[in-house]
């Protein structure tokens, strides 16, 4: 199998990694995406990657609390997830640089484009923490505005379901599943499977997006290489 894509941004979800706890992070999720990160890598793959918080905040949640306030908490959530996932990845021999929009120079780089490009040219996997380091932005956001500065192909969307649906379809049954939509369909029909920012950021910068199960074994490799599964946004 030959990878479609030489740079690629992967945009995890925090709840995918707290797996079937739904909350913290799940140990057997953080092996599962080392080992699919790896298959990638071994291609020749260069892999950036945006991590979301929700495993351990949803500051959109909270009515009583300032909403900068919130999303900054969020944005501490994600660099505990993008530290758990450079433990793990390199764990298993990935070498890998964390790099965030707030600077904590204790734990991490800050984030300079050119030389996080720099880094995925040598090989290394390169993750985003910290969001874009303003409020009211997502990760979603985060991970268009990164795949648009490091010219990256495809943004991979890995959740915890396997694909866009009509409606959620854990509540609906009758949920319709896509297999292709563009841009202008996810923004047009409110889909949710990212905030309008970010779908119109892709959409603007000609970025596909592949939405896929990440706890399927072999999937990011299945998507990488441009297979049929889940649901493709061009």
């Amino acid at each position: 199998m030959e990878p479609k894509y030489k740079r690629v941004v992967l945009k995890i979800s925090g709840e995918a990694l707290a797996g079937d706890n739904r909350t913290g992070i799940s140990d057997e999720m953080l092996e599962t995406v080392a080992r699919q990160v790896k298959e990638i890598k071994d291609m020749g793959v260069q892999i950036a990657i945006v991590v979301g918080g929700g495993n351990f905040w949803r500051g959109r949640t909270s009515k009583s609390m300032d909403r900068a306030t919130a999303d900054y908490m969020g944005m501490l959530a994600t660099v505990i997830n993008s530290l758990a996932l450079q433990d793990a990845f390199e764990n298993i021999g990935m070498k890998t640089k964390v790099q965030t929009a707030i600077e904590m120079k204790e734990v991490a780089e800050p984030y300079i484009r050119r030389k996080a490009v720099s880094e995925l040219n040598h090989g290394d996997i390169v993750i985003f923490g910290a969001g874009t380091g303003n409020p009211f932005f997502s990760t979603d956001t985060t991970a268009a505005l990164r795949a648009a500065e490091i010219d990256a192909e495809v943004i991979l969307l890995a959740k915890k379901v396997d694909a866009v649906y009509s409606d959620d379809p854990e509540t609906n049954p009758d949920a319709v599943k896509y297999d292709k939509l563009t841009h202008h369909e996810v923004l047009e029909k409110e889909l949710g499977v990212m905030d309008s920012t970010a779908a119109s950021l892709c959409r603007d910068n000609n970025i596909a997006i592949h939405v896929f199960a990440l706890a399927e074994e072999g999937n990011m490799k299945r998507a990488v290489c441009g297979e049929k599964i889940g649901t493709i946004i061009r």
